[in-house]
């Protein structure tokens, strides 16, 4: 990877594991009806020219479908149940529970039978539960249950959000679906809002929290997220998902002041290991040799006393479709011409 790459990198880890800490100090003071449409607004209307300068708006009209249950799965529910979650749980504990999200990632891929399951990946989803299990059992609280237990939604809308945008919208630009998906959300959310708006005025470390949500968090941390792609590629982009609960961890221990016992350790290794496991690439299935297209599939039987002969000793030409200067490999003919990736085509 360049410098610009692991520079970049760096920066979403920070810019993605910081939301928890910033989410945790607003809803002291705000409802989270409220900050949904703070972060969803006040990003796209900073997104908003970097995406028209590209005019890639125009393809959404025909994925309005796919582009709400992906709203709606991705920013709609998570958003609100994460922020109503953390006036009851601490924000390093937040962000260790969303790092379960490549294992629902992996239950809903064998559930859709997008992908399978092999023994190393069943033993990931495996050794996540017990990770999960160990936060919630041993640093959350009976009062803080119900709250914890919203997080069981939270992972799996983050999850279904990809696999919607990989199966119905992978021919729309990433920043069109961001940008699309921010406003309809503040749509949704600004009827709410504007009813649970703040009453009294609010301190002045609420409102930075709320700025550093819309603008850093979502406008800048998106436009980086995309300037990572183009520079790495959307594989290796997602491995900041491994990165962003160590900085949750860390800006909550250390700004304000939560615990980090041993079992937190614990679950964090048992969860982050399982993600590791259960999206790991699979190993290939074998495949038995095919015959050569130049040689027949049932050879003629050798007559006893007579040399066999080949098709080149006759000088017939070998079956098949012979390859011209303009064929390539199969799998570059067959190949769909105009595919881009989920995320986006490279910028």
């Amino acid at each position: 990877m360049s410098r610009r790459g692991w520079v970049l990198f760096v920066v979403m880890g920070v810019l993605w594991g910081l939301p928890y800490l910033l989410i945790r100090v607003s809803v002291r003071e705000v409802s989270p009806a409220f900050l949904v449409l703070v972060r969803t607004a006040g990003g796209a209307l900073l997104l908003a020219p970097f995406v028209a300068r590209r005019g890639v708006l125009a393809p959404l009209l025909a994925h309005w479908k796919p582009l709400v249950a992906y709203t709606v799965a991705e920013l709609c529910v998570p958003w609100w149940l994460l922020f109503t979650a953390e006036k009851k749980v601490s924000s390093s504990l937040a962000g260790l529970l969303v790092a379960a999200v490549p294992i629902a990632g992996a239950v809903i891929a064998r559930a859709t039978g997008s992908d399978r399951l092999d023994r190393r990946r069943a033993a990931g989803l495996l050794l996540g539960l017990v990770g999960v299990a160990a936060l919630v059992g041993f640093d959350v609280g009976r009062s803080d249950l119900l709250a914890a237990s919203s997080f069981l939604v939270i992972v799996t809308g983050y999850a279904l959000g990809p696999w919607i945008l990989a199966r119905h919208l992978s021919a729309v630009p990433g920043p069109s679906v961001v940008i699309a998906s921010l406003v309809l959300c503040a749509i949704v959310y600004a009827p709410l809002a504007v009813l649970q708006r703040p009453t009294a005025a609010l301190s002045a470390s609420a409102l930075a929290s709320m700025a550093g949500l819309a603008v850093v968090c979502t406008a800048v941390a998106f436009i980086a997220f995309f300037a990572l792609i183009a520079e790495v590629g959307p594989m290796r982009a997602t491995v900041i998902t491994y990165i962003n609960p160590a900085v949750a961890v860390v800006l909550g221990v250390t700004v304000l002041g939560e615990k980090f016992g041993p079992m937190t350790a614990v679950g964090f290794a048992a969860i982050l290991g399982g993600s590791v496991l259960a999206t790991g690439s699979l190993r290939p299935q074998r495949r038995r040799p095919e015959p050569l297209a130049s040689e027949p599939l049932c050879p003629e039987p050798v007559r006893p006393g007579r040399p066999a002969v080949s098709d080149r000793a006759r000088g017939a030409r070998p079956s098949g479709r012979q390859a011209g200067p303009s064929s390539g490999p199969a799998e570059v003919r067959d190949r769909p011409r105009g595919a881009v990736s989920p995320l986006g085509p490279r910028q």
